[in-house]
């Protein structure tokens, strides 16, 4: 069992020896005076005891310091990045509203949790428009009152030297024959010459450089701003929205032309750009062999658009990544696909139907699926008016009957096959409610039977015709025409962001990499009518470059200001650059880390 007792005697001594610590940085601090000031804007920590009485003025007061701290600006940015976690994570409404319906039916449990803590609506989402909003105010409060300090320091000359140099972190001095006022001419030209800015204090000339650290430090936190107030802006007035074109058809910039349509809270639909484009046709190629078999090589839209609504008509190409920029909204070209040409006939053989029908890609080889509607002018043989629906599926290169499934084995049209199946009755259209132009609803519907009484069903090549049971009429596969989706966004400020993330990092690199110092020299004639001169130096953090700085300061201005020969000073070596004392002077209290 230990036995082990604390010595009193020592600890007696630590608060004695903390007194002592406090009483001579009290002592530091009276002697370097202005010269120990902070390097930085960022506002001093006052003391506890100087604080006022926490009434509700105090409180607001110390809720404000606290809010506009950076400390806080930094908590704050880090939860907005914890935040944006989930809405990258969760399907969002904003983004895809049938993703969030689909995870809603897989995710039965936790929906009720996500939907109160609106994880489905992040970025408008009450908490994380708090934080944001937070995050504006903590940084606006950070910069306003350090910017006008940042330029009282520039307008301001550096402040004298302290009385005694050997205080500060870096320090050296000798001795010469040379005058003192020659010495500190010499200096102040010397620093000069260094992009110091210096100028001759009394004895000693003061000198202070790297105000780029705190101007790096503020355009880093306005850039900051720039990207928020960039970033609110485009979420608030953005517009995005797609659509398919078929090959020959096209496409003007209006609301009713989009399959979908989102846009931001404040947005206004006049503010569309004017233009229209027409999908000239799509070409595409694919890679024949080897392990890339099927890989695009050439994947491009050939369109042909206007500027306004009297715009003159120009031909132009989208690619992937390149889109068409029309009055600052983008066209991008997103996907493609295939629209099979079908004619259909009624009972009595009039053609009721004749359209180009896209069907959506299901893999890699634009396997696809859809419906192909017949909803007016079809009467059957009777004359009596109906509506016909056939589940389609396309493969643009049929491996062949007998050779697998019905999927395609690449994806450009070198054996294209279309399957059908026909219904007729009612398609469900007459009801008003939106349906998928793709899916077909057969609750209100019979199938067709072939002659066996099964469900009829036929593949078709280019030019081959489905007759229809009981004279009901035909469908002929006619030929096919190429689709291209292409998504039409317009995100403003998008150029602010840019210039703000640009001048985030310009920032950034400027307050790592540039150090705030101040340099002193001091000449004065000794007793012995001989110059004693002093350099001493102050960083903002403690660096080994600021010594080593000092240490070559002190060399060239010797070349002015040779040693003079003594008992102490060696006439024929320079100031050593070991002499610069960085290790046993004590910090001053504005060397601040």
């Amino acid at each position: 069992m230990s036995n082990t007792k604390s010595n009193p005697s020592q600890e007696r001594e630590r608060p004695d020896e903390r007194e002592v610590r406090a009483e001579r940085d009290r002592e530091t601090a009276r002697e370097l005076g202005a010269a120990g000031s902070q390097l930085s804007t960022a506002p001093r920590e006052e003391a506890l005891a100087n604080l006022p009485a926490m009434g509700i003025i105090g409180w607001v007061r110390w809720f404000w310091r606290q809010l506009t701290s950076m400390r806080v600006a930094l908590i704050l940015l880090f939860l907005l990045s914890l935040g944006a976690i989930p809405g990258s994570l969760i399907p969002q409404n904003s983004v895809d509203e049938l993703k969030v319906q689909t995870f809603k039916g897989l995710h039965t449990t936790v929906t009720p949790i996500y939907e109160k803590l609106q994880f489905f609506d992040v970025y408008s989402s009450v908490w994380f428009s708090a934080i944001y909003i937070l995050l504006f105010i903590s940084l606006i409060g950070c910069i306003v009152p350090r910017t006008g300090t940042f330029i009282g320091q520039l307008r301001s000359r550096a402040p004298g030297a302290p009385k005694r140099l050997t205080r500060l972190p870096a320090y050296t001095t000798w001795r010469t024959e040379a005058a003192p006022e020659a010495v500190r001419e010499a200096a102040r030209v010397m620093l000069r010459k260094r992009r110091y800015r210096a100028h001759a204090d009394g004895d000693a000339v003061a000198a202070e450089k790297g105000y780029l650290r705190e101007a790096g430090n503020l355009m880093f936190h306005i850039a900051l701003i720039v990207m928020l107030v960039a970033f609110a802006w485009g979420q608030l007035f953005k517009s995005e929205g797609a659509k398919l074109v078929v090959e020959g058809d096209g496409f003007s910039n209006t609301i009713t032309q989009y399959d979908d349509f989102k846009s931001g809270s404040l947005f206004d639909e006049d503010s569309l750009a004017p233009f229209s484009f027409t999908l000239d046709n799509f070409v595409g190629t694919y890679e024949r062999s080897g392990p890339q078999i099927g890989t695009p090589r050439t994947y491009e839209a050939h369109v042909t658009y206007a500027d306004g609504a009297y715009g003159k008509p120009k031909k132009t190409v989208i690619k992937v990544n390149d889109p068409l920029v029309v009055d600052g909204t983008k066209v991008y070209l997103n996907a493609h696909g295939y629209a099979p040409v079908v004619s259909v006939r009624d009972g009595r053989g009039k053609e009721v139907y004749k359209a180009a029908v896209p069907l959506l890609p299901l893999d890699n080889n634009v396997t696809s699926s859809g419906a192909i509607k017949v909803m007016d002018g079809y009467r059957d043989k009777s004359g009596k008016k109906d509506q016909l629906g056939f589940q389609a599926f396309f493969v643009p290169t049929f491996a062949g009957n007998g050779k697998g499934t019905m999927f395609s084995q690449f994806p450009a049209a070198d054996m294209p096959v279309l399957a059908l199946n026909g219904y007729h009755g009612s398609l469900g259209v007459d009801s008003g409610l939106a349906q998928n132009v793709y899916q077909l609803d057969k609750s209100k519907m019979k199938e067709f039977k072939d002659s066996k009484g099964k469900q009829l069903k036929q593949r078709l090549l280019v030019g081959e015709t489905m007759k229809l049971p009981d004279g009901a009429g035909s469908i002929k596969f006619e030929g096919i025409q190429e689709w291209a989706s292409f998504q039409i966004s317009e995100q403003p400020a998008s150029g602010w962001a840019l210039v703000g993330a640009i001048g985030a990092i310009a920032g950034l690199a400027g307050s790592l990499f540039i150090q705030r110092r101040r340099i002193w020299v001091r000449a004065v004639r000794g007793a012995d009518g001989v110059t004693v001169v002093e350099m001493a130096g102050l960083g903002r953090s403690e660096s080994a470059k600021l010594p080593e700085e000092l240490a070559d300061l002190a060399v060239t201005l010797n070349a002015a200001a040779p040693m003079a020969p003594g008992p102490d000073n060696d006439p024929d070596t320079d100031p050593d650059p070991d002499v610069v004392d960085a290790s046993s002077a004590e910090p001053s209290e504005g060397a601040e880390k």
